[in-house]
Formats: C-alpha cells, sequence, structure tokens
C-alpha cells in the first residue's frame, strides 16, 4: 500500500521496516526536507539572537543580566520540557507535536518582535522555547520512524548539518537584519519560514507510532523531572548572574535538583510505563553521548557570547560586520557537516567524534590570542577551526544518542539530544558569564588605578567592560579630553579581554575533557541491526 507502514519482523530485525513511499506522504527524503525548514527556524534563532543582543540592550535600556536572560529564560524552557515534550511524540504522534512546536514557535517569535519591554522580550522567549521544546524531539522522531535503517546515518548527518550551518550562519543573518531593518526583524523572520514550514508538514510527514508506543503518561514522572531539571538550570543561572558559585541559594537549588533527580529515578523503576526508562543508560555509548553533547554545547554556546560583544564592542564592528566576521565558521560547518556524516557512516562516530572536540579545544586556546587589534585572517582562522570541530560533534553525538534507543522511544532519546545542549549550553553561559563577571571585578579598580585616569571610575563603567563596550555618551562627559577617553577605552577593553581569555581557557579544558568522553561512543546498535532495543 502506498505510504504505508509495513511490519516485518524477525530475530535480526524486530523492529518495523519502512516500506519505501511513492506518494508526498510519508517520502523519506521529503520528510527530511520538510522536518529540516522547522528545524532549521529553531537552530538559527539560536544563534541569530546573539548577534541581536547588543542593540536589544541599547533599544531596551537592558543590563548584562538582562541580556543573559533573553538566552537564559529561552534555555531554561527548551530544557525543562524537551524530555517531557519527547514523551508526548511517542505517546500521541510526532507529527502532530511537530506542528504544534511549529505553529507555537511562529506566534512567539512575532510576539517578541512587537514587544516593547525586556520583560516582554524575556517572557515571551521563555514561551518560545516551550514550543521550541514541542518541536525539536518530534523532528529527529519523524525521522527514526521513516528512514531505513541502512540510511537513517545519513539523513541523521543532513539533519545535523542544517542545524550546524542554521546555527553558524544566525549570526551573519541576523547581522544584516540588524543593521538594515531591526532587532524584532530576528524574530519576524521566523513567521513566513514557519508557515511554509507548516505547509509542507500538512502535506508531507506522515504520523507514525511504534507497536509498543506507551499508552499512558507518568504524569508523576513529568512532575519530578521538570522540576528537577528548573532547579538545576535556575540554580546554575543565578549563581552566574547574582548569586554567585559560594551563596547558599545557589547550593540550595543544586541540592535541591539531586534530591528531585534522585526521586526522579525512584519513581521510574515502579511505574509501569516510566517517562525515561532507566535502562537505557546502560548503554555507555548512549550516556557518552549525552555527556558529550553537554560538554560541547558548554564550549560552543558559553564562548560564542563572549564573541558577538568581542567583535561589535572592542573591535567596533557593526552587527553585519560582526556576522561577516564569523562567515569561516560558518562556511567551515557547512563544508564539513556532510563530510563527516559520511565518515561517520563509514567508519563510525569514535574517531571523528574525538577529532571534533580536539579541533574545538584548540580553536577556543588559540582565541587567547585574540586583541583588540587582531585581524582579520588571524580570527578566520579559529574560527574556521572552531566550525571544522563542531560539525562531526553535532552530527555523531545525536547518531550515538538516537540509534541506540528502541524505536518507541525514539521521541524520549530526541528529547535527551536536546535537553543535554540546552543544559551543556546554560551551564556555559552562566559559568563563563560568572568567570567572566569575577575576573572583570577582580581586575577593573586595578587596571584603572595603573592607567593613571585622574577620576574614580563610575560604576557603570565597569558594567561597561562586562560588553567591552564604551558608551557613546562617554565622549560628551564634562571635562573629557581625548587623553583621558583614550586611558578609559583601553581600561575597558584590556579588562574585558583578560575576562574573555579566561572564559576561553576554561571552555578549552571542557572541551579536552569532551575529547575523552567521545572515546567511549560507537555506532548505535539500532542502526547497525536495523532496529532492536538497547544493549543492557
Amino acid at each position: 500500500m502506498t505510504g504505508q507502514t509495513t511490519i516485518q519482523k524477525s530475530p535480526q530485525n524486530p523492529e518495523p521496516v519502512p516500506e519505501p513511499a511513492r506518494g508526498l506522504r510519508g517520502h523519506p527524503w521529503l520528510t527530511l526536507f520538510s522536518v529540516a525548514v522547522g528545524v532549521m527556524m529553531v537552530a538559527l534563532d539560536g544563534t541569530i539572537v546573539a548577534i541581536a543582543n547588543p542593540a536589544i540592550q541599547r533599544d531596551l535600556g537592558a543590563t548584562l543580566a538582562d541580556v543573559q536572560w533573553i538566552t537564559n529564560g529561552y534555555l531554561l524552557a527548551l530544557a525543562v520540557a524537551l524530555i517531557t515534550a519527547g514523551k508526548l511524540g511517542d505517546r500521541f504522534g510526532h507529527r502532530q507535536t511537530f506542528l504544534i512546536g511549529i505553529a507555537g514557535f511562529a506566534a512567539s517569535s512575532a510576539a517578541i518582535g512587537l514587544s516593547d519591554s525586556i520583560a516582554l522580550v524575556i517572557g515571551f522567549r521563555v514561551l518560545q522555547g516551550l514550543f521550541g521544546a514541542l518541536l525539536m524531539p518530534a523532528a529527529l522522531g519523524l525521522l527514526r520512524a521513516t528512514f531505513p535503517a541502512e540510511k537513517l546515518n545519513m539523513a541523521i548527518g543532513i539533519w545535523g548539518m542544517v542545524i550546524g550551518a542554521s546555527t553558524a550562519g544566525g549570526p551573519i543573518v541576523g547581522g544584516l537584519l540588524v543593521e538594515h531593518v531591526s532587532w524584532q526583524s530576528v524574530f519576524f523572520i521566523n513567521v513566513p519560514v514557519g508557515v511554509v514550514a507548516l505547509v509542507l508538514g500538512f502535506v508531507i510527514l506522515k504520523d507514525h507510532r511504534a507497536a509498543n508506543a506507551p499508552r499512558s503518561f507518568d504524569v508523576v514522572g513529568i512532575v519530578l523531572l521538570s522540576a528537577a531539571m528548573a532547579a538545576l538550570i535556575w540554580g546554575i543561572i543565578k549563581a552566574g548572574e547574582s548569586w554567585g558559585w559560594g551563596s547558599g541559594k545557589t547550593w540550595g537549588f543544586l541540592l535541591g535538583a539531586v534530591v528531585l533527580f534522585g526521586l526522579f529515578a525512584l519513581w521510574q523503576q515502579k511505574v509501569r510505563e516510566p517517562l525515561v526508562p532507566l535502562g537505557m543508560f546502560r548503554s555507555v555509548p548512549l550516556s557518552a553521548g549525552v555527556v558529550l553533547m553537554v560538554l560541547m554545547a558548554f564550549a560552543f554556546m558559553g564562548g560564542l557570547f563572549f564573541v558577538t560583544f568581542y567583535l561589535q564592542g572592542v573591535k567596533g564592528l557593526s552587527p553585519v560586520d560582526s556576522g561577516l566576521r564569523l562567515l569561516p565558521l560558518t562556511a567551515m560547518m557547512i563544508v564539513s557537516s556532510p563530510l563527516a556524516g559520511a565518515l561517520i557512516t563509514k567508519f563510525g562516530p569514535r574517531i571523528p567524534l574525538v577529532g571534533g572536540m580536539v579541533f574545538t579545544a584548540a580553536s577556543m586556546f588559540g582565541m587567547l590570542t585574540l586583541t583588540p587589534d587582531t585581524g582579520t585572517l588571524s580570527t578566520s582562522l579559529w574560527f574556521a577551526l572552531l566550525g571544522l570541530g563542531l560539525a562531526p560533534v553535532m552530527v555523531g553525538a545525536t547518531e550515538v544518542i538516537v540509534g541506540n534507543a528502541p524505536m518507541e522511544l525514539s521521541g524520549v532519546a530526541g528529547g535527551l539530544q536536546q535537553a543535554a545542549m540546552q543544559v551543556g549550553g546554560a551551564l556555559g553561559t552562566a559559568v563563563l558569564g560568572a568567570v567572566m563577571s569575577s575576573k572583570v571585578n577582580a581586575e577593573f579598580g586595578e587596571n584603572w588605578k595603573e592607567a593613571g585616569i585622574p577620576v574614580p571610575p563610575a560604576p557603570q563603567l565597569e558594567q561597561a567592560a562586562e560588553f567591552g563596550t564604551v558608551p557613546a555618551e562617554l565622549a560628551k562627559a564634562p571635562g573629557m579630553t581625548p587623553d583621558v577617553l583614550a586611558a578609559i577605552t583601553k581600561v575597558i577593553q584590556d579588562t574585558f579581554m583578560s575576562g574573555m581569555g579566561l572564559a576561553f581557557t576554561v571552555a578549552g579544558v571542557v572541551a579536552f575533557v569532551a575529547a575523552f568522553v567521545a572515546t567511549l561512543t560507537k555506532r548505535g546498535v539500532n542502526a547497525d541491526a536495523g532496529g532492536g532495543g538497547v544493549h543492557i
């Protein structure tokens, strides 16, 4: 029957084998194209906003903490909801979940563009994150159910290429929109893309249900897991933002998260149909893939946060020029993602993953050489090396996680993959932000004294050092001379560069640790065998 899924089982192949589709609905490659459009919107949004942050900060009078919450609020919502959203797809169908996610993401994006206060921007970013959580695991679930086992690695490789290229392309698209339209257009662009994705989804996507998909819903598990994730991410964010890592509040939330995760684990062993079967984590490759995603996102998202302020604040580049300066990162991810997919399909993920994290670490340490006077060639080298390192990790870690999970848990596996990335991103932004702030606080006053500036520093100038940007109104301050302005500029930029350098050092160490974790990965057992459960 055209477009239908036939069930063929054998001891070697216990899962359904999709029959090749002859029409539009359910066609594997058209399904890949359809979900890629939706995933592109979410992936692009992850970094397109970074280039708009300085403009939002200026337009709405936001503080550094406010700007961080534009990212952190989104990451918090994603991290809390992703695994539950994956289970929703497993239970009610990935097609329906995907389409609801697309519609909600586009609508919340429009609401952000219409917002006139930083509080509304942050609030709608949280809503945007919740809908994004519905969309991402459902996309992986659709691919897993549509493609035959021998082509799944290739499909995930292309899917990873779309995510990598969209993530890397965000700064360029964002720069063009911010400079020639407005920061609001960064969010409005999601509306037409969302409409296209919806139309494609209604026409092409076919709903697939595994024969042994869950029939009940673990409400208690959802509450416990959501509370645990919220406590973890909230504690991390607030530690980096204002509480500090020595605060009792910080450790109270982190300890609460540990207790809630423990209660969740106990409950999962008792409930008949658990939200996350803990037996999944007896697969060492799957567990290593999850940890690898956390560490990769820590280094990448945390580092990228400061790169945009370096380019626009210290280098004085426009949003468009900042995006163009990051073009080597974009181009390398676009070129190397399909190559990484081919290498992983032929040789397995371990060597490409280890090599990718080594290249990522090398690029982070290489960025320690950046100065206010660094030329385009030097920055391009390190950005290109970063793109070369990230591509195989985004492709390979996804294949490791999803390929080592049973078909009926493909949504949960997709949720795990994305949740790991969001937790890592939140950790990276918060921890490296705290590292940056502590370094700036420790050095700003001393640098000011050494510069011999005849007036005491205003509090807002120390905050400016966290952005690397000299306030435009400073030049018009009473009694300001060109020499004093040049001295203040040097103090702000030197302090920022010192803080950014320490942040990149931490990111580089984390990337090296990730390279060792990558040695524990291997090809998904289900991708090799055409199905089957997790080896436990």
